[in-house]
């Protein structure tokens, strides 16, 4: 088992970046980028629009007066959700521009749930399990947030939306970018890094993290090379799109900061994202939580 886990059997990736290969020339990849963005950015009004017709005018400006603070569970909702033109967006790029089909971008899609369904049982057994361990276990310092009743209510849309938001975010950086990039560069550190970089940088907030911005910004890259090794290691994107949906379950769902992004949240934490050394002094934690999660999927794929 140790030896597995010391291995990088990438093996499978090849038959991942097989569909990309036949238009695999760099200019796609960064004229297809462009695209995608052009489509989302057009696209993203939209949704307000739809939203201002379906919507009383009280309830629609409660919701839009929230945007800045993320506070409410519905503008929450809103915004995850909103992720959904990521997968349209690219999905439509690989259509029209790479002349291939979407799911190519998951790998054999029952195989892909296969393995998600594999990690998901298994991380959130162990989610379970740290929750109950310090510093989260009976800690009396976490504060209560979204009351229980009202969180049951919001439980399933929220983990709709939670699936959109993260599954997007793995086609775009795991799947798209990656596979464009595997299929012109053999080498690993090219469509490994350059991804997980760019996802990083997607996560470049100052205004929120002040002088942890790129603490936040390495974690995230980090998280993004971990899942594009799981990518390579299993074929498809099922174990990464897993490992991030269960993560941001517990980091929207079940204990958040306090202030923005906070409004699902079963549990607080006695601070807020601003509070950059109550952050500062948790984020070791988190990255030996991310860590212990990918062993946790490799174990539970075998790989």
């Amino acid at each position: 088992m140790l030896k597995t886990l010391l291995s990088f059997n990438y093996s499978a990736h090849a038959r991942f970046v097989a569909p990309a290969r036949e238009r695999a020339e760099l200019w796609r990849l960064l004229v297809g980028l462009a695209l995608a963005t052009s489509v989302i950015m057009i696209c993203s009004p939209l949704i307000w629009q739809f939203l201002s017709y379906v919507m009383s005018e009280d309830g629609y400006r409660t919701l839009s007066d929230d945007l800045d603070t993320l506070l409410l569970p519905q503008s929450i909702l809103v915004l995850l959700s909103s992720f959904g033109l990521i997968w349209i967006a690219i999905a439509a790029v690989v259509i029209v521009f790479h002349l291939r089909r979407p799911e190519t971008l998951l790998g054999p899609p029952t195989i892909a749930f296969l393995q998600a369904k594999f990690v998901v049982v298994a991380l959130l057994l162990l989610t379970a399990a740290l929750l109950v361990l310090p510093p989260y276990g009976f800690d009396p310092a976490l504060q209560n947030g979204l009351p229980f009743s009202r969180w049951l209510g919001f439980l399933l849309p929220a983990v709709i939306a939670i699936f959109i938001q993260t599954s997007a975010e793995e086609v775009l950086f795991r799947g798209y970018i990656q596979q464009q990039l595997a299929a012109k560069f053999q080498n690993p550190l090219i469509w490994m890094l350059i991804p997980s970089v760019l996802f990083g940088l997607a996560h470049y907030a100052p205004q929120s993290f002040g002088s942890n911005t790129w603490l936040v910004v390495i974690w995230a890259a980090i998280f993004g090379v971990l899942a594009a090794d799981l990518t390579a290691r299993s074929g498809t994107l099922g174990p990464a799109i897993a490992m991030h949906f269960v993560n941001n379950i517990s980091a929207l769902l079940i204990i958040a900061p306090q202030g923005e992004m906070s409004g699902l949240a079963l549990f607080n934490y006695p601070f807020d994202a601003s509070d950059e050394a109550a952050v500062r002094s948790i984020l070791p934690i988190d990255f030996a939580m991310m860590l212990v999660a990918w062993l946790a999927a490799r174990l539970a794929l075998r790989r």
